[in-house]
């Protein structure tokens, strides 16, 4: 690209033909595009950019590349059959996750600005999935220029300075983007493939119902499955707890982090009620009783109560009163 520069010499405007050097920053979204656009002084709006001081700031619409579907490399693979899974392609590649008219626009607008550029500042977000998703923009443009990270978590106007500043080589976020490559292949491999296997298996034509498999919503699912299973099968168990009296003051014993860890771990009600500390027989909290009526500090009024405590306690202060407290475990509500 060559870039027509005037210059006033002793009265006169002559024109040169210089080099012109042009950065193309790929942001993820307009939103950041317009922010990165007014730190760096890139202040013309133009179709699908901004444009200015030697950079010009483009934007995709998020998730804009997807990997390609089945029947994008084998026509066989479109219609569902059970002879043709698993369906494993040689190698994975890429496309527009749709067609409508404003992604192919924006993403014909940044082919034509990546092509133009002397370098290419890849903007997304920093993560994982940032990288990947800018990457494949980059990837499907067929763009081979060099390539810089922009590396922040915010976009104050401070920070993006401070990026600009910092500019890192691409190459350092090649394992990165490797890492969430592959996650997205093996997302490929099992939702596609579980999803068109179960719902051939076990379901008919006439039922017309998709059984949806994926890597997060399958076991997700499964958690909420279980959850549901527990609260009805949940049986409700007795439990009773020490506490001391002073003063009006009612003390209990505060669980610690091993005991709520080994709680969530029990394999059963009665074996998380024991690590809480609370008694699960009512002939044990009475003999925990009957150990501590012979403290002098102790007040002579002792008896055995039931009432609702919230969890665990025991305490040893002058004039209390100690007693064994029963109550009942609620059903588990989902927080």
């Amino acid at each position: 690209m060559i870039d027509v520069r005037a210059t006033l010499i002793g009265g006169c405007l002559l024109s040169t033909n210089l080099p012109f050097s042009m950065k193309v920053c790929l942001a993820e979204k307009p939103s950041v595009a317009r922010e990165i656009a007014q730190v760096i002084g890139a202040d013309r709006r133009m179709d699908g950019y901004y444009e200015g001081n030697g950079y010009q700031v483009t934007w995709t619409f998020g998730h804009f590349c997807q990997l390609k579907e089945p029947d994008d490399y084998r026509p066989e693979w479109k219609r569902w059959n059970l002879h043709d899974l698993p369906m494993i392609p040689d190698s994975f590649g890429i496309k527009l996750m749709r067609r409508d008219e404003g992604v192919v626009k924006q993403f014909n607008t940044i082919k034509r600005l990546l092509d133009a550029a002397t370098e290419v500042i890849n903007c997304g977000d920093a993560g994982q999935e940032g990288e990947v998703i800018q990457r494949w923009v980059i990837h499907e443009a067929k763009c081979r220029k060099p390539v810089k990270r922009l590396w922040i978590s915010s976009l104050t106007e401070e920070a993006i300075r401070q990026g600009f500043n910092n500019l890192r080589d691409g190459r350092e976020f090649d394992s990165l983007y490797q890492a969430g490559r592959s996650r997205a292949v093996g997302d490929w491999l099992l939702g596609l493939n579980a999803t068109r296997l179960f719902t051939l298996k076990y379901t008919s034509y006439q039922d017309k119902q998709l059984l949806s498999i994926g890597r997060v919503q399958t076991p997700t699912l499964a958690l909420l499955v279980d959850r549901y299973h527990e609260i009805r099968n949940f049986k409700p168990e007795p439990y009773w707890v020490l506490k001391t009296e002073y003063r009006n003051t009612t003390f209990t014993r505060i669980n610690t982090e091993a005991e709520q860890k080994e709680a969530q771990d029990a394999p059963d009600e009665q074996s998380r009620l024991r690590a809480l500390g609370y008694f699960v027989k009512e002939d044990e909290a009475s003999k925990a009783l009957e150990t501590v009526k012979p403290a002098r500090s102790l007040s002579p009024m002792l008896r055995l109560r039931k009432a609702a405590s919230r969890r665990p306690a025991s305490s040893t202060s002058p004039r209390c009163k100690c007693s064994a407290t029963t109550s009942w475990v609620y059903r588990p509500r989902i927080r």
